[in-house]
This record gives structure tokens, sequence and C-alpha cells, in this order.
């Protein structure tokens, strides 16, 4: 994956992508793989606002049946089947408990029902049901206490398990834009739209800017999708379509081996996660309206505080904000709606056209974007009329192996603890790169020292990190340490620490001194 802003000027493009979260990168792929003439620019760097922001879940959403959402939840859950057998590197399962106490404000029953309409929307009933590690289970108090040793068992009257998915969302949006590229699209980050171009009132191309170069191009498209997310409500269009809302999420300390807990807050009935996480825990999220600065959006003390509050209502040691190793904030884009609180907004997604002929991709979920889409290519292909099919259903991700996965782990693990490096780091490995792994490991063999832990107590080794410097238009540190590979947010890194990383990588970024300092710094400011 090289950048190449040069690429964008001077062509014809039967589509321009502006904005490269999920959305985005969803759409360029699907777009390619159709054989449309494709670009996609992002102002930052890929997935670097609320498509890394996540609960890092692939799921369907269990809360929203809650409020009868089950378009919503069916359709979710077919994405998460589909995408759990076309990627599994990158879309592994994860199994939720959801403890029953005295006082909880669903009984046993009401949450019974839920869990069975989820199994049929997943497609886990009938002569599915027996696989009884996939769909819901029923476990009393002194079992479940054991299953989740880290929740207080006092008033606890059982509990149930449930199946759902986790990713890594800046890799799966990464992954996305390789593939783009490999179908011949042109894919540029830190290029930021700057204006559109008009003739008779119609959108036609646009105005960008290189911002590593400072200089600008003018991209000439049949067709602009929008799909800046947050930004997109910040436009004069956007406005009228779009509702904010503001989620956090902490980083924890290990409480929790492989399974993840879906509690109910306390205070106001909303429901949370805390989930294992690359060997930590992530606590989130929050659910508020949001109105501030789109590119200063920040963790607040009280959202931090009613995060611990909630989570030590149920856990037998108590999280202090001592304990917090790291925390991140994203701003969701919803459609407008008269509800008074956020959360029971819906998270149906839409496209809008203005009257220029842009279309925006408005609110959505990472589970569904693909479908979404692949309903934002769909209309592209109307527009220009073309006639063809949706590539991406069914189709095994980019970076998936070839092999019967479960075969082809099982050798790759092997070959890994041949080369000096753990299970724990082997596992991380494969879910982070797929098939290119064995590029990875083809380093170690030259140089056993690449198979040393960067940060202690942490799975992420030396090859990985040169390989993503070297592979994946990494531009800054930050792109490298919080999406390539999220240390900045998984340890508390010190300047020393980070500087012996921004020198590690400095040759094959063209960093001299004075760009270590500038990048460490940027970093420490985080």
């Amino acid at each position: 994956m090289k950048r190449d802003f040069s690429l964008l000027a001077g062509r014809q493009f039967d589509l321009l992508v502006c904005g490269g979260g999920i959305y985005g990168a969803w759409t360029a792929y699907d777009a390619a793989l159709r054989g449309l003439r494709v670009a996609i620019v992002e102002q930052g760097d890929w997935a670097a606002a609320t498509s890394s922001a996540s609960s890092k879940l692939i799921h369907g959403g269990l809360r929203y049946l809650e409020t009868y959402d089950f378009k919503l939840v069916r359709k979710a859950l077919a994405e998460r089947r589909m995408l759990l057998k076309m990627a599994p590197h990158r879309v592994w399962p994860l199994r939720f408990g959801v403890p029953i106490y005295q006082d909880s404000r669903i009984g046993p029953l009401r949450l019974k029902v839920g869990l069975t309409l989820y199994d049929f929307f997943a497609g886990l009933l009938g002569k599915n049901m027996a696989r009884s590690n996939i769909a819901h289970h029923y476990f009393d108090s002194k079992t479940f206490a054991g299953r989740f040793s880290a929740l207080n068992s006092e008033g606890l009257k059982g509990g149930y398990t449930y199946s759902d998915a986790q990713t890594d969302d800046a890799r799966l949006v990464l992954e996305l834009i390789s593939g783009a590229m490999a179908a011949g699209a042109v894919c540029v980050n830190y290029c930021k739209l700057t204006g559109l171009i008009e003739t008779n009132g119609g959108a036609n191309g646009a105005i960008v800017a290189d911002q590593l170069e400072h200089s600008n191009a003018q991209v000439h498209a049949k067709q602009i999708v929008n799909t800046t997310g947050q930004w997109a409500a910040g436009s004069a269009p956007g406005r009228n379509w779009c509702r904010l809302t503001k989620g956090i999420h902490l980083v924890m300390p290990a409480v929790l081996a492989d399974e993840a807990l879906l509690l109910t807050a306390q205070s106001d009935g909303r429901v949370f996660f805390v989930i294992p996480w690359y060997g930590m825990t992530l606590l989130g999220t929050t659910d508020t309206e949001y109105s501030g600065d789109l590119d200063h959006v920040i963790v607040e003390r009280e959202e931090v505080a009613y995060l611990l509050a909630e989570a030590n209502h149920y856990l037998k040691t108590a999280w202090t904000e001592a304990d917090i190793v790291g925390r991140y904030v994203g701003v969701r884009v919803m459609k407008q709606s008269d509800k008074a609180v956020p959360s029971a907004v819906s998270r149906e997604w839409e496209l809008k056209t203005a009257q220029n002929g842009v279309h925006y991709s408005i609110g959505g979920k990472l589970t569904s974007a693909r479908e979404d889409a692949a309903w934002i290519v769909n209309t592209v292909c109307a527009q220009l009329r073309l006639d063809i099919s949706c590539a991406t259903r069914n189709r095994p991700f980019p970076w998936a192996p070839q092999e019967d996965y479960a075969n082809w782990s099982v050798a790759i693990s092997a070959q890994a603890r041949r080369l000096g490096i753990n299970q724990e780091s082997a596992k991380w490995l494969i879910r982070r790169h797929g098939k290119r792994v064995e590029e990875v490991l083809r380093t170690i063999e030259n140089n056993r020292h690449l198979a040393e832990h960067i940060v202690p107590g942490l799975s992420f080794i030396y090859a990985d990190l040169l390989f993503c410097a070297r592979s994946e238009m990494v531009v800054h540190l930050d792109d490298l340490l919080r999406r390539r590979m999220p240390l900045l947010i998984l340890a508390q890194l010190t300047e020393n620490t980070l500087r012996r990383i921004a020198e590690t990588v400095a040759d094959m970024l063209g960093w001299d001194e004075t760009a270590i300092n500038r990048e460490v710094a940027a970093c420490l400011n985080k």
C-alpha cells in the first residue's frame, strides 16, 4: 500500500469517495470490484475518527430488540454470519455473559425471550439449537459466577451467555482500502476535500489538498459520495439530516479471559460492555448528545466517572481513575429524530442526495456497513446507467487465506512457535494480518530479534511494527501506534519508549531527528 497523490490529477473517475472510514472503505472496495474507476480520499488517516473508536464488535445489537428495531437486528446478524465465514481472521466469535441480579431491570423470562428472538434472527434455532456453544444458554448463579469471576456474586441469581463477534475496527477499514487498491482504486490518505467543481448546478469533481506537500489537485468524477461521518453533519445539507452523539471507551486492566459482559447501567438503564481486547479490557460506551467542535472531541471527566461508577456496581474489585490505561472517543452520526434520549434513536442507515447530485451516507453501523455500501454503489451505477451486481457479498476478504482457515491457523501458529513467538502473539498476528502474516514471519527467520515484544506484557512484536511501517501507508507515528497497532491506548507509553519506536521505523518513513521529535511530541499530546 503506497500513497501517491499524483494519481488523482488528470484522470476521469466514475466515482470519488470522500471519507476513509468504514462506509467509505466498503464503498470504494465494492465499486472498484465492479470495475468502476474509483478514487477515495481521506483528510486524515484511514479510520482516524469514529471508525477506530467503536466497541470493536460485529454484532446484531441485542439492545435494539427493546425498541422493536427488528429489521436492523436481522440485517446486522445476517452480515455477522457472512463476515464470520468470509473473514475468519478479521471477525471472530465472542461470547457474552448477561448476569441476572435480584434488582436487574430485565428479569430472566424477558431476557430469555429476547435471546431466543436474537438467536432466531441469527439462524441458530431449529436443528442448530443443539449447538449450545453458539445459541444462548442459561447458567445458575454458582456456575455463572465461576465463569465470570470478576463479577460481584452478591444478589446474583444466574445469567445467560450468547454469541456475537469481535474485530479490530481500524484494521478492518485498512484491509478494505488495501482490497480497493488491489482492484484498481486510487486511495490517498491525508488528502482533504476543499471544494466541489460544479457545472450547471451539478457536481462533477472536487478540489483536494495534499496535507503533506501542501499542493492542490482537481479530481474529475461523474459521481461523488460523501462518507465523512461527523463532518458530513457539519455541511450545509447535512445539518438538516444528521444528529450527533458521542461515545467514549476506557481501556482497563484485564479482568476477563475470552468472554465479554453485557451490563445495564444502574443510573439510566443503558447497556454497556466489558470486553477483552488485546489482553486488556474495553469498558464502554456512553451515548450523549454532541454539538461541539468536530475536530477536537475529547473525553470528559464526567463521562469517565459515569463508566467507572456503572462498572463498579458489578465488579468485585472496584476500578478507579488510576486504573485507566487508555481512553478514546468517537462521534456517531444518526438520522434526525425527535427522540429525546440519544440511545433511543435508531441506528438505521440512509442515503441522501443533495441538489447538486452529491450522495451523503447518514448513520449506520460498523456491522452492516457492507450492505449499506452496496446500496450506495447500486445508486451510483444507476446514475451511470450501469447494470453491475454487488461484488462483496460472500466474497472472501482481501487478506483471508485460501486454505481451510482452521488448519492454516494451526500451521501458522506452529511456525510462529518455532520462531520464538508465544501463542498469544501468534493469535493476534494472524488476526491482524491474515495471510500476510507469512511475510511477517519470513522477516523473523532472517532476524530472530524481531520476535521480541515492543512493550512488555502486550502481544505486539517488532516484526509486526516494521511490516506495518513499511507496507501500510503510515504517515505519522500516531497512524502506526494508534490504528495499525493500538499501542497508544493499550499502554501508557513514555517519551523514551515512543522515541525508541520512532527511531526503529525512521529510516523507512524518511524521518530525520527533527521529524522524530515532532512525531514523538504529537503522540505525547494525544
